[in-house]
C-alpha cells in the first residue's frame, strides 16, 4: 500500500507534512488528506519547529540529523522535507508501524 505523503525522489524520500506546534508532546498523529500530521512541542519561533522536525523525522526513520532538511514551507505549517538517501520502502515501514498501521 503506498502512502499519498511519500514520493521517492533521486535525491531519496520527499515526505508531504502537516505540522502543530505547540503540542504537549512529540508525536505522529497520522494522515491528514496527501499529508501526514505531526504534533511537535517546539513553537513556531526562529525555525524551532522546523528544527525539531527534521530532528522528529531522522530520529522516528534511523537517519542521521543532517540528513533531513526542510525543502518547502519553512514558514509554513504545511512542510515538504526530504530524508536525503533514504528508501521509499523502509521509511513507509518505519511511519506504518509508528502510527500503529
Amino acid at each position: 500500500m503506498n502512502l499519498p505523503c511519500l514520493r521517492q525522489v533521486p535525491e531519496g524520500v520527499e515526505v508531504r507534512v502537516f505540522v502543530q506546534p505547540r503540542a504537549s508532546r512529540n508525536k505522529l498523529v497520522g494522515l491528514l488528506g496527501d499529508e501526514l500530521k505531526v504534533a511537535l512541542t517546539a513553537p513556531p519561533v526562529d525555525g524551532a519547529a522546523n528544527k525539531a522536525c527534521c530532528v522528529f523525522f531522522a530520529k522516528l526513520c534511523g537517519l542521521p540529523k543532517s540528513s533531513v532538511r526542510v525543502l518547502s514551507g519553512d514558514s509554513s505549517r504545511h512542510k515538504r522535507l526530504l530524508l536525503a538517501q533514504a528508501e521509499y520502502r523502509e521509511v513507509a515501514s518505519q511511519l506504518r508501524e509508528r502510527a500503529g498501521g
